[in-house]
Formats: C-alpha cells, structure tokens, sequence
C-alpha cells in the first residue's frame, strides 16, 4: 500500500471531467484525483443501460396497477397519477444527470452531498454511511421471487418455502456478482431483455384486447374515464407514492460510474434512453390491463394482476406462465440493486469511514467488490428471515423505502445550491438539469416525506393492522469525538495493490491541522 498525496491542494491546470478520464484516472470537479484500474471498466453502453432499466422493471409493474387504481377510483385519474410519477422520475434523472456527469466516480449520492455539504466535516458522509449500510434493498424482491416460483409449481406459500426461496435468489445474486463479475453482466442483461419482451407481450396483447380479442366479455373500461373519482386526498397521495416507487433506480448507474467505458458519455445515453423506454411501457400496460380486466377484477386481483390479465386474453394455462416471468423480473431487479449497493459499501471502505476499510474496499479475490456484496446480502437476509409476517415486516420494507426521498431532498437542494455557487465550487458539468427541474424533483420529494403523515380516510386503508400509519416515518463519530479529543480528522489516500486509490483517516492535532478555508478544498 503506497502513500500518494493527501488531497489538500486541487491543481486548477488538472482536466475537467468533462475531458475524459486518462487511462484508469479519473479527475473530478473537486479537483481531486481519483485512480482505479482499467481493467475494471467492463460497463458498455447497453449493460449500463439495464442497470437502470433492471432496477426500474421488477415485480412493480405486474401489480401495483391494481393497488393505484383502488386508490383513485377510476381509469382516468390512474393513468393522470401515472404521468405525474413519470415526470418526477424524469426530473430525478436529470438532477443526477448533471451529478453523475460532474462527479463521475462510483458511490452516487455519498459523492454528491459530500461535494456541496463540506460542514460539519464527514457529517454528510456519517448520515449516508448508516443509509446505505443498515438497509438491505434487496431483500423484498428476493421474497417476492419465491412467491412466484411457489405460484408457478402450484406449491402453497406460507413463511419460510417463500422466504428459503428468496434466499437463495439473492444468494445466488450474491455469488454472481462477486465470484464472476461479467456473467453478471451478461446475466443482467439477459433477464432484462426478457423483461422487455414480457411487457412487449401485455402491450400487444392489450392493443388485440381493444379489438375484442378476449376470453371474456369486453370490459370498456375507458368509457367515461374519469367516472368514479372520489377525490379522496389519502388515496391520491398514496397512489402517487406507489407510482414513484415503481420509478426508483433512474440514478442504479451512478454507483458504477468508475467501471465504466467513458463513464461522461455512458451515463449521458444511458440514463435517458432507459428512464424513456420504462416510462412508454408503464404507460402502455396501464392501458393494457385496463383494455382487458374488468374494474372489479382490477381492485380484487391485488398482486396478481398480470396473471388476471394472461388468463383473460390467453386463457388460464397462461397464468403459471406469467409467474415465471415475473418470479425472473424479479432476480433482474435483485441482481441491479445488490449490483450497484455493494460499490457503495466497497466505496465507503475505500473512503476509510468503515471499520477495517481495507476490507471492504477490496477488490479480491476476482476482481469485483465481493465483500461489499457480502454486506448487503447479509443485512438483506438479516431483514428477510428475522421479522414475523405482517406489521413487522411491512415497517421494516417501508423503513428501507422511506429515507430515500430524505436524501433525495438533500441532493436537489444541494445541486440548486450549486447553481447560485457556480465559481466557487468550480461547478462546471457537461449536463446541466436545469434550476426549474431541480426545484421540482425538490419540492416533489418534499411531498414524498411529508404525504406518509396524511391520515387515511378509513382504517382499512392503513398498511399495518395494529402499527400506527406513519410509524416508519418518524423512525457521529466524525464530529463529536474530534471535538472532545482536540484533534482533526485528515484524509490520506492511499494507492492499493489492485490499482485503485482509497482513503484513510490520520489524527491530526488541532494546532498543526490544516486551515485551508476555500470552499473547494477537500479539508474544508
């Protein structure tokens, strides 16, 4: 392990990242320099791309439509939610867009809010520490895999046959990833083109629906779209936050950004081509499934509305079909998320914030972050086969959703900030979102915080049985101990044996500390 500089001083003749990094070094906005080895970059233009698209499409699709419609009360208003989710996850692509291009290294918002947020020192960094380290992403789609291979082999779920099965979906998640790190990728995007056909299929299938193609009567349920609106504030709001959380993963990309093939151009193709094509087929199943399920099948078919509409347009073999598919929907989502959560973990090792950094900062022993993987898997299964069924285990899948839009908070504001700060940050992206669509990814994550407080209008619209309905809502060693031992903490980088550079933390008594006041300084 080779000392190389401690990041104290930018060099303003260094390239901007616009530029292109050189070889396996990558030169930021900061102005710091950030070396990995090239041997890493294997993301091309297509994988990236279904790293958003894998993330985006898993189980959300084939059944939340049903739950979003009982919530608005007519076809009308539905599809109206679903735009509105659409556009908000189109602002999101944009505001970590503009991040991704300026700051093109792994470790997505841990860069971002670091850059903008630079006092209390590290404070930004603790907080996104335990987000990223306590929460296991991927253990609700692992769960829902065993549900649906249960469905398909006709096989009665219960609580351990479904969640055994989860297990060894992120298990083997786990291993592909971190034992054969291109047969992920090719795996990756293997179960993503067969997503892509699926939802082809249901689209297809809907617009043969609209002509009377069915096994049964047709519904027309697009006469008088907008019959049926109650208005209910509960149910809009709630149905918003389901369409959201379909979109979630437009920013999957930005945690590998140093594993890319020219990382600037990459993400400023990908991103937008695949929020693109998700939101079109959002948009035309919704169309789809309402072209061929009856409205009172759509509200009782809960979580199994795309096998509702197999069985009405293809007929009832067609239905344990369709729980293969999505049962494989799902293992692309859980390969997307522990994909992209294990480099922030392998990132943060690499910042020297976690206990035995060097560990987790490891790239043995095949040349992928398997110890960061480890981590997630083990906090995933942790949350997977350690709470009952019921309200403990729906508080603990809405505590991983909820902190997002608290981040996401941070990072508009902390972009809008930049555009006021231009100079002084040296904040010169190639891509730029744009001062109005940053506000409006703010104030909609605002909205996304705050609308879990809003009461339902009736018990039975409450997620839990016996837990309050905002229960999941309400739920540092950089700065206090620095403080009390008189001494600041310094970063070192350190160059490791795999190529890539990595930090430490040295004590530094406060007299001999560096003073370095500018606002680009790494140290301020």
């Amino acid at each position: 392990m080779e000392s190389i500089h401690d990041g104290s001083q930018a060099d303003n003749k260094r390239p901007k990242a616009s530029d292109g990094p050189p070889g396996g070094v990558i030169v930021d906005n900061t102005g710091d320099v950030y070396e990995t080895s090239e041997s890493r970059r294997q993301i091309g233009l297509s994988s990236a791309i279904f790293l958003i698209f894998n993330r985006m499409i898993g189980t959300g699709i084939f059944a939340t439509p049903s739950a979003i419609f009982s919530l608005s009360d007519s076809v009308g208003l539905t599809l109206f939610i679903w735009v509105a989710g659409m556009l908000i996850a189109l602002a999101g692509m944009l505001v970590y867009l503009e991040f991704g291009t300026g700051l093109p290294r792994n470790g997505g918002e841990k860069n971002y809010l670091e850059f903008v947020y630079r006092k209390p020192r590290f404070l930004a960094t603790g907080f996104y520490t335990g987000y990223v380290i306590l929460l296991g992403w991927a253990g609700s789609n692992s769960v829902v895999f065993g549900e649906y291979i249960l469905n398909a082999a006709q096989v009665e779920v219960n609580r351990w046959n479904q969640r055994g099965i989860g297990l060894a979906c992120i298990t083997a998640a786990f291993l592909i990833h971190g034992l054969a790190l291109k047969w992920g990728l090719r795996l990756q995007n293997a179960l993503g083109v067969i997503k892509l056909i699926i939802l082809l299929i249901i689209i297809f299938a809907g617009f043969a629906a609209l002509g009377g193609h069915l096994k049964i009567d047709k519904p027309d349920n697009f006469d008088h779209a907008f019959r049926g609106t109650t208005g209910s504030a509960y149910g809009v709001v709630t149905a918003l936050y389901n369409v959201i959380w379909s979109y979630i993963g437009y920013s999957n990309a930005n945690y590998a950004m140093s594993e890319m093939k020219n990382p600037v151009r990459t993400l400023r193709i990908a991103a937008p081509i695949a929020i693109s094509i998700v939101g079109v087929l959002y948009m035309l199943a919704n169309i789809a499934y309402f072209a061929a399920v009856p409205k009172d099948e759509i509200i009782s078919s809960g979580r199994i509305l795309a096998a509702s509409f197999f069985r009405n347009v293809f007929g009832e073999k067609a239905e344990r079909a369709l729980s293969v598919f999505v049962a494989l929907s799902a293992f692309g989502n859980v390969l997307s998320v522990i994909f992209s959560q294990g480099r922030l973990v392998q990132e943060l090792g690499r910042e020297g914030i976690l206990p035995f950094s060097s560990l987790w900062a490891s790239n043995k022993p095949l040349n992928a972050p398997f110890m960061g993987l480890f981590e997630h898997w083990l906090v995933s299964v942790i949350i997977m086969l350690a709470p009952p069924p019921g309200d403990a285990y729906n508080f603990i899948l809405n505590v991983i959703s909820y902190p997002l839009y608290i981040v996401n908070i941070f990072v508009a504001a902390g972009l809008a900030y930049l555009y006021f700060h231009r100079e002084a940050y040296n904040w010169h992206p190639p891509t730029r979102a744009t001062l109005p669509v940053t506000i409006f990814f703010f104030l909609s994550n605002i909205y996304l915080a705050v609308a879990p407080y809003v009461p339902p209008d009736s018990p039975d619209q409450n997620v839990y049985e016996h837990l309050p309905y905002y229960l999941h809502c309400v739920v540092d060693w950089a700065v206090l101990l620095p403080h009390l031992g008189r001494y600041r903490l310094e970063k070192e980088v350190l160059r490791g044996d795999d190529g890539w550079t990595r930090n430490t933390f040295v004590r530094v008594p406060r007299k001999s500390a560096k003073r370095d006041a500018s606002p680009t300084s790494p140290n301020y």
